[in-house]
């Protein structure tokens, strides 16, 4: 389990959270797009992620899904866990930011996301958690407040879920 001693900044941050932004695309999975003949792209979910995601949302946590590009396969996979805040599609991740802040009267420094590309970077400039992928580039690595120490797909969310968990349920 992580140890918060000598980290007070990342104890309060994950107390002060109060919705999760997460990224698709070397987040959710890892970053690999497989498309079969027809053209149609398979994605591939971490299922204890989804557990993580489930647990958040009982505690009361918001989570969305904000990417830059659209699939059919991340609708299936938000339905299939209640987040019915999903943006798909964003060329720029601030403005499903504003929107999404402003829909449930949040603060952005009540919010965490989780990236690892550079179109993250936005949202790490506003949000009051910036958090990376274990396997993120090194400019997103540089400007997150923690990296964790999953990748992408590979169970990252849970980890980070886990961390909110531990912290808010005492």
């Amino acid at each position: 389990m992580y140890s918060f001693e000598g980290n007070a900044l990342v104890r309060a941050k994950l107390e002060a959270t109060r919705a999760l932004i997460l990224d698709v695309d070397g987040v959710m999975t890892t970053g690999a797009i497989t498309m079969d003949d027809r053209g149609n792209e398979l994605k591939t979910f971490h299922v204890q992620d989804g557990y993580g995601v489930q647990a958040l949302m009982q505690l009361g946590i918001r989570v969305a899904i904000m990417s830059g590009r659209r699939s059919t396969a991340v609708e299936y996979r938000a339905k299939e866990l209640n987040i019915t805040d999903v943006y798909q599609g964003l060329k720029d991740k601030s403005a499903g930011l504003a929107k999404f802040a402003r829909l449930h009267g949040l603060n952005y420094a009540e919010i965490a996301h989780i990236g690892d590309d550079i179109p993250d970077l936005v949202l790490f400039e506003n949000v009051g958690f910036a958090v990376a992928v274990a396997n993120a580039v090194p400019q997103v690595k540089e400007a997150a407040d923690l990296v964790l120490t999953r990748s992408g797909g590979d169970g990252a969310v849970r980890e980070f879920s886990d961390l909110i968990l531990s912290v808010q349920r005492t």
